[in-house]
């Protein structure tokens, strides 16, 4: 055969199998279960962390609750750095920081045009400094997002108490913050307020402000409308925790704690919840605080961004206008730890199959193998009208492990109710864990097991359950797991013994 006959002969396969391929109709992802995140709320959830930063005149007075009749020349940094503030955020897998542009002092961290109680009156940078604007810049190096707080509650204004006049300069303030330092990705506030003053906060009109003049932002507060607060600042979530969630059911500065820990399994909104917490005893830098451990933080995680939130950490730079050593040296551990746990997932060349496959089970569309791909843009997805749902993992080889990660595609909406995971001894399915709600991300952790073969059993969820992401994982830094003297409901550790499908007991490790 001539060459230019192989080559026709080669064209003609290939254009055949290009037919073959596109003859063959592809099966449409299932519907979305409301609620769904929005664009900015999806970015959100995927940054995992943000690097809060409480900062002003109360760095140098030594206090927590300023007065607002601080003299402006207390804020005086003698080597602020912002550029170091990015990078730590950076290099510690922070997504983005948020910085208190004004805290309760009234103090403000720009040169606001509307007030003459801010940098502009203080002898920093000789009254030329801007640390948002240096802030902006310097996140914008490292490829990470700007977020801002801007305290509702302002005890230097003079028009604090009258309704009106202050809302319009709150919003004048918010202006300036949102249309002088390019995008901003979060906007900060609570509902705080002095007991002494009566004041009515427009919260509608101001979110409404906001979501015109910054088209990816999410805004926070205790009841959304963007994300929620999680009901204690000690950084953990309910080990149920459902993004849907009722914002008419709350109201700013007087929610139900339990209520924002958990969610709403009928939720009619997309409200996720961060978690707020100090490195520190206080938000603001104090020298005779010292920085919670690496550990610390690592449990931290597990109770926030591994149930389903994001985790918000405040780490105050100190008089210098600096993180100070021993923050920056705890945060590098923490990242070093969590690189050690889950650069290694033993699942990770897993042979997986499943009960059944959306399209069936030669469909590479939703196949179970997808689980093992990182990220939410992948999964596995049933075929409609199952009675039970599992997939089956063989490691190809035995592998200790305490920690499971897993992850659905929120942007399908949250849908697993309950799950529990069997691993194989001998010829009986034995249950290590049984879990509640996964959302984007859930880290469980167990006694440590050996095991090649590992079964997924979703229990109930609100519509066919999609799976993104399965791991498993050895911590040898958390202590030591010990089987509970009680169990909980919605986050059981245990070891029973399966010998049939409908035959379960319970068995001692």
């Amino acid at each position: 055969m001539s060459t230019l006959l192989v080559v026709l002969a080669v064209h003609l396969h290939l254009l055949l199998r290009g037919h073959g391929a596109a003859a063959v109709a592809a099966t449409p992802p299932p519907l979305p279960v409301l609620p769904v995140p929005s664009y900015a709320q999806l970015q959100w959830q995927l940054s995992e962390m943000a690097l809060f930063i409480h900062f002003g005149p109360n760095t140098f007075t030594d206090s927590e609750w300023g007065t607002g009749h601080a003299d402006p020349a207390v804020f005086a940094p003698s080597a602020l750095d912002a550029g170091q503030w990015a990078r730590v955020a950076a290099e510690g897998g922070f997504g983005r920081v948020v910085l208190t542009a004004k805290h309760h002092d009234g103090f403000c961290l720009w040169p606001s045009a509307l007030t003459d109680y801010s940098v502009a009156a203080s002898p920093w940078r000789d009254g030329a400094g801007d640390v948002v604007g240096e802030l902006s810049a310097a996140v914008r190096a490292e490829g990470i997002g700007l977020g801002l707080y801007l305290s509702p509650w302002d005890r230097h204004e003079p028009v604090y108490g009258d309704t009106v006049a202050y809302n319009e300069h709150y919003m004048g303030q918010m202006t300036e913050l949102l249309t002088s330092y390019g995008d901003v990705v979060e906007v900060w506030l609570d509902g705080a307020k002095g007991d002494d003053t009566e004041m009515h906060y427009m919260f509608d009109a101001w979110f409404a402000l906001i979501h015109q003049l910054q088209r990816r932002v999410v805004i926070f507060s205790d009841a959304g409308p963007d994300t929620r607060w999680v009901g204690d600042e000690a950084g953990v979530a309910g080990r149920t925790c459902w993004s849907p969630f009722n914002k008419s059911d709350v109201t700013i500065g007087g929610i139900v704690a339990e209520y924002s820990r958990s969610g709403d399994l009928y939720g009619e909104d997309w409200v996720p919840a961060e978690c707020d917490v100090s490195i520190r005893p206080g938000w603001f830098w104090h020298a005779s605080e010292k920085p919670k451990s690496a550990t610390t933080l690592l449990d931290i995680y597990y109770k926030s961004v591994g149930r389903n939130c994001l985790l918000i950490l405040n780490v105050p730079p100190n008089t210098s206008g600096l993180i100070s050593d021993e923050d920056t040296q705890v945060l590098q551990e923490f990242t070093e730890i969590r690189r050690t746990i889950f650069s290694q997932n033993f699942a990770a060349n897993a042979t997986v199959s499943a009960s059944s496959v959306r399209g069936g089970l030669d469909n590479l569309q939703f196949a179970p193998s997808n689980v093992l791909q990182d990220g939410i843009h992948s999964y596995w997805a049933p075929q409609e009208g199952q009675a039970s749902w599992e997939m089956l993992f063989d490691l190809k080889r035995s592998a200790s492990f305490n920690v499971l990660q897993l992850q659905e595609p929120i942007q399908m909406g949250q849908r697993v109710i309950e799950f529990h995971v069997d691993i194989l001894v001998g010829e009986l399915w034995q249950t290590i864990l049984e879990g509640t709600t996964i959302g984007y991300k859930r880290l469980l952790q167990f006694p440590a097991v050996e095991a090649r073969y590992l079964k997924l059993c979703v229990d109930s969820a609100r519509a066919d359950p999609l799976i993104a992401f399965f791991g498993v994982f050895m911590d040898p830094f958390s202590v030591a797991y010990g089987l509970p003297s009680h169990t909980n409901s919605s986050e059981v550790i245990m070891l029973r013994t399966d010998h049939t499908a409908g035959d379960k007991s319970t068995a001692t490790m």
